[in-house]
């Protein structure tokens, strides 16, 4: 079975709840047991566009901690989108996406007229927790500052632990970037994965959701 690939990439201050994000998307589940990601790893789970097309997303889940963020190169070149992840409840985290998302941009060798255009997804993390310090208005104002013309970049408030709008999320990305023209060859039952062809497009066509 062929279907097309995303890459995502999922960045962002350690703690933030990346990896419970991806969890919770991939299999709905949560746990409190906290663990920090060494490195990279990917899943992948299959989505459907709003025109019925199927869709792989592969998801990348980047450690935070700054003695990994020299891996950082290996894991984001090829990337299809980005998503910018901070703990609602952490001004920090807020303030820290800038420098991910410049490192991001220089590290995956992108061409100075498509990194304007790239498509990125802010999602503010641990809504359930009743102890906010970065407000909504914020996290748009921020995002509305970093986008182009071609390419808005949108907010969502997502709880890891209970699932709020964390499909909406994820399966988001499919409405702002144009699916490349890949295969994914699964085998078996799916723990598998190989890419029919390992030329990605050159060519970016990107239009603000």
């Amino acid at each position: 079975m062929h279907k097309d690939i995303l890459k995502v990439v999922i960045i962002g201050d350690g703690g933030c709840g990346k990896t419970s994000l991806r969890n919770q998307f991939i299999h709905k589940r949560f746990t409190n047991a906290y663990k920090a990601t060494i490195g990279a790893d990917f899943i992948t789970k299959e989505v459907r566009t709003d025109d019925g097309k199927k869709v792989m997303l592969q998801i990348w889940d980047t450690a935070g901690q700054e003695r990994f963020q020299s891996l950082g190169v290996a894991y984001y070149r090829g990337a299809d989108a980005c998503i910018l992840v901070y703990d609602v409840n952490n001004f920090l985290s807020f303030q820290h996406l800038e420098r991910w998302r410049e490192d991001f941009l220089k590290q995956s060798s992108l061409p100075v007229e498509e990194a304007q255009h790239f498509p990125m997804l802010v999602i503010g993390n641990k809504i359930d927790i009743d102890d906010r310090v970065v407000s909504r208005r914020q996290a748009r104002a921020w995002a509305e500052q970093h986008s182009s013309d071609r390419m808005k970049i949108p907010c969502f408030e997502t709880s890891a632990k209970d699932g709020t709008n964390v499909e909406d999320a994820f399966t988001h990305i499919t409405k702002i970037v144009k699916v490349p023209q890949l295969e994914l060859d699964l085998n078996g039952s799916g723990d598998t994965v190989t890419l029919s062809s390992d030329t990605r497009s050159t060519k970016h066509t990107r239009r603000c959701c």
